[in-house]
């Protein structure tokens, strides 16, 4: 495994997976980087290049094994498990994604939700019951989770991330519209539909 793959190459790497495993739901069993950048608007060369990175997966004129390629693309993402997330803020959003059924197959579980209105504790939401946020430190503890999903306003947070890694969480995806601060060693993701919106209308 290399030392240092470019981000940009990392983030694509799901959505070759996400084709192979289409490919497989066909019955497909060879395909070969020219599909798949037709499948998914990149060149050819550009995906044989991004699986370099991490070793020969396919024979020159024979192209690649979709299960093999797969299953080592899983191993490289590390989704060749499932790994328990925790879900903070349980508004519209939040129960949209506890009960998302679209995780568990790619290898994550929604194992815990938290919210700190009096209202939402103690609520039912899907196979979950809401919990106090003041017990996010012993529950991520507990759960042994790395990994969590901030679905909160905006003015909260801040304060929600500095909880979550001060508790051993090391990746945050943020639906929060807004940049919070982490440490060195913590990735974080932002998910914001209305910037992508914005993003869209510019071309309109």
């Amino acid at each position: 495994m290399p030392t240092r793959v470019p981000d940009i190459v990392i983030g694509r790497l799901p959505l070759y997976l996400r084709a192979l495993e289409h490919l497989l739901k066909e019955g497909r069993e060879i395909t070969s980087s020219q599909e798949l950048g037709e499948r998914l608007g990149y060149s050819a060369a550009q995906i044989r290049k991004d699986l370099s990175f991490f070793g020969e997966f396919g024979k020159q004129g024979s192209g690649y094994r979709i299960a093999y390629l797969a299953q080592e693309l899983r191993k490289i993402l590390k989704v060749d498990r499932e790994w328990p997330v925790v879900l903070v803020g349980v508004g519209d959003l939040g129960h949209a994604l506890v009960r998302y059924a679209g995780f568990k197959p790619k290898g994550f579980r929604i194992a815990a939700a938290f919210d700190n209105d009096p209202a939402k504790i103690g609520q039912q939401v899907g196979s979950l019951v809401v919990q106090d946020s003041r017990l996010i430190p012993e529950e991520v503890k507990r759960i042994g989770a790395q990994i969590a999903i901030i679905a909160t306003p905006a003015s909260a947070a801040q304060e929600v991330a500095d909880t979550l890694i001060a508790a051993g969480i090391r990746a945050i995806v943020n639906y929060a519209p807004i940049s919070v601060k982490v440490p060195a060693g913590v990735r974080i993701q932002y998910v914001d539909p209305a910037v992508q919106l914005q993003r869209l209308t510019y071309y309109l």
